[in-house]
């Protein structure tokens, strides 16, 4: 009982592997300033596999607030028995700032983060 065999360590690749899988291909989260066009308010977007998403799930986007995808999220991670939690970390920060950049936001950080964010989101290289 006091050592890890080959299957204990297995479980644990299993369970981390989307995490991994996420930071390797996909980067880690990276933040960006947007700004909205009318009110000039400032905010902060996300680009990259979404880390606190594969933690902490359903809660990320409330605490960022969106309720109702949360609670969507939330719905969808009971129904797959968890599967949509080990899928969405990949996915939701991309689908945030594409939400945010169709409802009035644009990017507003320095040129070398906004570029970097251009092209995880195959965004045209036109002035946001």
């Amino acid at each position: 009982m006091g050592t890890f065999s080959i299957w204990h360590w297995l479980v644990i690749l299993i369970l981390l592997s989307p995490l991994i899988l996420g930071l390797i291909f996909m980067g880690p989260q990276r933040k960006v300033v947007v700004r909205h066009t009318q009110s000039s308010m400032l905010k902060s977007g996300y680009f990259g596999f979404c880390w606190t998403h594969f933690f902490f799930g359903w809660l990320v986007p409330v605490f960022r607030g969106e309720i109702g995808i949360g609670v969507l999220h939330l719905i969808l991670t009971v129904v797959t028995f968890g599967i949509f939690q080990a899928v969405m970390p990949f996915l939701y920060n991309k689908q945030f700032i594409t939400r945010l950049l169709t409802s009035g936001w644009n990017l507003a950080d320095a040129e070398e983060i906004s570029q970097k964010a251009r092209i995880k989101l195959n965004i045209a290289n036109s002035k946001q």
